[in-house]
C-alpha cells in the first residue's frame, strides 16, 4: 500500500503534537517544512511530546524528514497540514505554493475564522471576503479553495521551541469540507487521525463547529492579554464576566444570521471553561513571549461579519480597540 505523504507546516506545539502522532503511522511518509535556522538542530532532535498528565514525564521522539528550501522538493505530499498562527498564513500561503500539486490538500489546524469561512453563502454575504483575515483576496490566488479542509482542535499544548512541546489535555479533532459535504478525502482522514489517537470527527458543518469554538476563546483570551489574567481570574470577576457575555450574544446574533444557531447560554459556556481549571490562554502566552498575537481572526473577523449582518457590535469593539491599542504599543502584529 502506497504510502501517505504529510507535511506538516509550523511545528510549534499543535504541529508538534499532531506530527508526533502521524509519525507512528506505517502507513504515512511525514516530513515537515521547517525555517532554515531550526534544520539542522530539528534534524538532530527529531520532534519531542511530553504530557504533564504523565508523572513520568516521559518524552516520545520521533525523527519525521525536515526540509526548508521548497524549490528542491520535487513530489508533491498528499496532505499539508498547516498548523501556523493565523497572522503568518498569507506569508505561509505565498511559500507553500510550490509544494501543492494538483491532488495536494490543505488542513488548516488553527484558531479563529479561516479566510474562505463564507465561501458557499449567498444573498448578503455572496461574493464577499473577509478583509481582516485575507487581505485582497490574495490567499484564494495563490492557492485556490478547492485544496483548502477546516478543522477545529480541542487541545491544550504549549511549546518554547519549535519541534518541541508539551500536551495538556484533549485529544479532539474536527474536521470538514468549507462545502459542507462529507467527501472521500475527510473520510480517509478521518480514519486515520483515529488510527494514531485522536478523537477526531467528520462534520457535515464545519463553520458551526469553528463558530461554537471562536464563541468561547473569542473573549477570554484577549481579556487575558490585556490583564494577564488566567481564566480562572478572569471568570472570578463579576464585571469582566459580565462584559464577557455581551460579547457573546452579538456573536451569537451574528451566527444566527450566517444560518449558525448556539443553543447555549454564555452561562453554559462559562461553566465549561470553569472546569479547565487556571491557565494562561494561547494569546496571553504569545503576548508575553512577544509573538504575533491572533487578534482579527479571533475578534476583527466577527467584527466585519456583524457590519455584513447588520448586528450591531458595541461591546466586541471595545475589546477589539483596547487589544488592538495593547498590541501596537508594544509593537506586535495582530
Amino acid at each position: 500500500m502506497k504510502a501517505l505523504k504529510v507535511c506538516i507546516v509550523g511545528v510549534g506545539a499543535i504541529g508538534t503534537w499532531l506530527g508526533v502522532h502521524l509519525s507512528k503511522s506505517k502507513s504515512v511518509e511525514l516530513s515537515c517544512w521547517v525555517r532554515s535556522s531550526n534544520l539542522e538542530r530539528l534534524k538532530k532532535d527529531g520532534l519531542q511530546l511530553s504530557s504533564s498528565q504523565n508523572s513520568l514525564n516521559a518524552t516520545e521522539t520521533f525523527h519525521p524528514r525536515f526540509f526548508s528550501d521548497i524549490e528542491l522538493e520535487s513530489d508533491k505530499p498528499d496532505w499539508i497540514i498547516v498548523c501556523v498562527k493565523s497572522t503568518s498564513l498569507l506569508d505561509v500561503s505565498k511559500q507553500i505554493k510550490g509544494l501543492v500539486g494538483p491532488n495536494t490538500h490543505i488542513l488548516t489546524a488553527m484558531n479563529g475564522v479561516p479566510w474562505w469561512f463564507i465561501a458557499d453563502r449567498e444573498g448578503n454575504f455572496s461574493n464577499r471576503n473577509i478583509e481582516s483575515i485575507n487581505p485582497n483576496g490574495i490567499i484564494q490566488t495563490l492557492i485556490p479553495q478547492h485544496h483548502w479542509v477546516g478543522a477545529v482542535v480541542h487541545a491544550s499544548c504549549s511549546s518554547n521551541q519549535s519541534g518541541v512541546a508539551t500536551h495538556h489535555l484533549g485529544q479532539e479533532l474536527i474536521i470538514g469540507e468549507p462545502d459542507r459535504r462529507i467527501s472521500d478525502r475527510v473520510q480517509v482522514l478521518e480514519q486515520l487521525l483515529r488510527e494514531v489517537g485522536f478523537s477526531a470527527r467528520a462534520s457535515e458543518h464545519i463553520q458551526y463547529d469553528i463558530w461554537f469554538k471562536l464563541w468561547g476563546n473569542m473573549t477570554v483570551n484577549p481579556v487575558s492579554a490585556l490583564t494577564g489574567a488566567t481564566t480562572d481570574k478572569i471568570l472570578a470577576d463579576d464585571l469582566v464576566l459580565q462584559f464577557i457575555s455581551s460579547i457573546m450574544l452579538e456573536a451569537q446574533e451574528i451566527g444566527r444570521a450566517l444560518g449558525i444557531e448556539i443553543n447555549q447560554t454564555p452561562k453554559d459556556r462559562h461553566a465549561v471553561t470553569a472546569k479547565l481549571g487556571a491557565f494562561k490562554t494561547s494569546m496571553l502566552q504569545d503576548l508575553e513571549a512577544l509573538r504575533p498575537i491572533e487578534l482579527n481572526a479571533l475578534v476583527g473577523a466577527v467584527k466585519e461579519l456583524g457590519v455584513w449582518a447588520g448586528v450591531r457590535t458595541p461591546y466586541t469593539d471595545v475589546l477589539l480597540g483596547l487589544t488592538r491599542l495593547k498590541a501596537k504599543t508594544i509593537g506586535l502584529p495582530y
